[in-house]
């Protein structure tokens, strides 16, 4: 969790605190190296808008089955 200017330190505290559950103390000690493997890998996959969905509906569109396809 890094920005253009360096760490988004209130989101990683954040992190610490609530989902790892860290006391303040244990969570300043760590290296950003060990926090990041705590933390797991950043999740890659944006969450799925609108305009994704509509694209992937456009791109993959439902094919209607006739009376003859079973």
């Amino acid at each position: 969790m890094s920005t253009a200017q360096g760490f988004d330190w209130p989101a990683l505290l954040r992190m610490g605190l609530s989902r790892l559950r860290l006391p303040p103390d244990q969570f300043w000690a760590l290296t950003p190296a060990e926090l990041q493997l705590m933390l797991g890998p950043p999740s890659a996959a944006a969450p799925l808008l609108s305009e994704g969905l509509a694209a992937l509906m456009a791109a993959y569109p439902d094919e209607m089955k006739g009376a003859d396809d079973g």
